[in-house]
């Protein structure tokens, strides 16, 4: 049952454990109990035999493992995200994380479909998946289908986890710090916050964290997630009287494109006139906003990298401590805010 192929001069040759065996100079049983991280002998033996079958490229026989193991070596994403915007970054992650444990990785989409969302953790669970990572499109929304009590361990990334649960999530607090730090030790004095709709808690979280550092008499527009919204709000602020601002603080990369153009329309020069700083790193929007923008990455490959090897660590037996996980988030930085120095 252990086995695997190997290309010798056009001819697949199938490569089994015995010849893994034969290659390291130990029993079969031996050469089996090596790379399965079982039985008693020497560190030095069983990192030979490991050395070996990665010599001759052995790969053990996914359903053997599985029946030696009694596991599947599958987990399942589940996510409301069809768009994919936040939930194929954390996949990245957790594909990444899992790939050097011979563990695949299953997307299902279920929209906002409780019905829906019902029939695919069915599904997994009728494969044995060894456990269910769920992310989503908003931190403080959970998906449309109970995760709790399920046979498995069940992770949960970028959206809202159950009681008790694991659940990872991006610092957005952070990321809204490191923006506008960034602006003020660039000389900028006038930094006004042009964000999405006050109901998210990320935009609650991040427009508090601004205040912090820009003071609490600033300015918070808040608005929808849209490039119409951010250029509205630069015709609104220009529009009227009193100090105009020197940067602008966006709720997320399409808002902030909106701005730019609306500046530019303007006769208004970014970043020699305003400054303007994004937050996502949508890699799609800010590299070809003019100037290339400057924005907060959430981090949501290394989100779902910890997502992988926690459910993981759980579906091996392992104890893991309930509650959230915030992760920081980074500084990219373009040329929308005056420079175009390494990223942060």
């Amino acid at each position: 049952m252990w086995e695997a192929t190997l290309d010798i001069g056009g001819n697949k040759k199938r490569i089994t454990i015995h010849d893994v065996a034969a290659a390291a100079g130990v029993s079969i049983s031996t050469a089996s109990k090596a790379l399965n991280n079982t039985g008693r002998m020497s560190e030095e033996t069983r990192e030979r035999v490991k050395r070996v079958a990665g010599e001759i490229e052995f790969r053990p026989n996914a359903l053997a493992r599985g029946l030696l193991s009694k596991r599947s070596f599958t987990i399942g994403l589940l996510t409301n995200d069809t768009y994919g915007r936040f939930t194929l970054p954390v996949m990245a992650g957790v594909s990444e994380a899992l790939l050097d444990h011979g563990v695949s990785v299953f997307l299902c989409a279920i929209e906002d479909d409780p019905a829906l969302g019902q029939i695919h953790v069915e599904a997994m669970l009728d494969k044995q998946v060894d456990g269910i990572i769920a992310t989503g499109k908003r931190l403080d929304k959970r998906l449309p289908v109970d995760l709790s009590n399920l046979p498995v361990p069940v992770v949960y990334a970028f959206t809202e986890g159950a009681l008790n649960s694991v659940t990872f999530r991006s610092d957005d607090a952070h990321g809204a710090r490191l923006a506008v730090e960034w602006l003020r030790q660039s000389g900028r004095q006038k930094i006004v916050h042009v964000t999405g709709p006050q109901e998210f808690f990320s935009v609650r979280e991040r427009a508090e964290a601004y205040q912090q550092v820009a003071g609490t008499a600033e300015a918070v527009m808040y608005g929808v997630w849209s490039e119409s919204w951010g250029h509205d709000a630069v015709e609104k602020i220009w529009s009227q009287a009193g100090e105009k601002p020197d940067a602008l603080f966006c709720g997320n990369d399409q808002i902030a494109r909106g701005a730019v153009d609306a500046l530019r329309e303007r006769g208004i020069k970014v970043p020699q006139d305003v400054s303007v700083v994004g937050f996502d790193n949508w890699e799609i929007v800010a590299a070809q906003t003019r100037p290339p923008l400057t924005t907060v990455d959430m981090e949501l490959k290394e989100l779902g990298r910890q997502a992988g090897l926690t459910v993981l660590a759980l579906a091996e037996g392992r104890p893991v401590e309930p509650g959230v996980r915030k992760l920081p988030c980074r500084l990219v930085v373009r040329q929308s805010c005056g420079g175009h120095t390494p990223e942060r």
